[in-house]
């Protein structure tokens, strides 16, 4: 009787996927941090952006890869490589945390909740319009 596959994500490859991935996002949200600083009390525009670029691509690319077939070799390898690793490097939610807490605590909290809600409701969209443009690519799966 064959022995189960051990769980995907006790399994080194896929761990190496990630940190792959990961290797690439970090340094690239990073040094945009550093060209495009914000100051304090006012809007962060670059994590804005970074996280709602972020989500657009990660709706394109797993849609893109579930447009492919089944989540298995290949498919599941650069999902994640590039939407667990690069994407979730990229994207920076905990500093979206972090810089809405500090304009609450710089008295600024119009722009806190403003940019709190308007990068939850940019991400879903960003998101929707990423399926979309995948599922315009390639239109459906053959089932079969």
């Amino acid at each position: 009787m064959a022995r189960p596959a051990a769980p995907l994500h006790t399994r080194l490859s896929a761990i190496a996927a990630v940190a792959l991935g990961g290797l690439v996002g970090t340094p690239i949200r990073y040094q945009l941090g550093v060209w495009f600083p914000h100051t304090a009390g006012t809007w962060p525009m670059t994590t804005f952006v970074i996280n709602v670029t972020g989500a657009f691509a990660l709706g394109l690319l797993l849609e893109a890869l579930t447009r492919l077939g089944p989540d298995t070799g290949i498919r599941q390898r650069l999902r994640l490589c590039l939407g667990t690793g690069v994407l979730g490097s990229f994207t920076t939610y905990s500093t979206l945390a972090v810089e809405t807490t500090l304009l609450v605590r710089d008295d600024r909290p119009t722009i806190a909740l403003g940019y709190g809600l308007a990068s939850v409701f940019a991400g879903i969209l960003a998101t929707i319009v990423g399926i979309a443009a995948a599922a315009i690519v390639r239109p459906e799966v053959d089932a079969r």
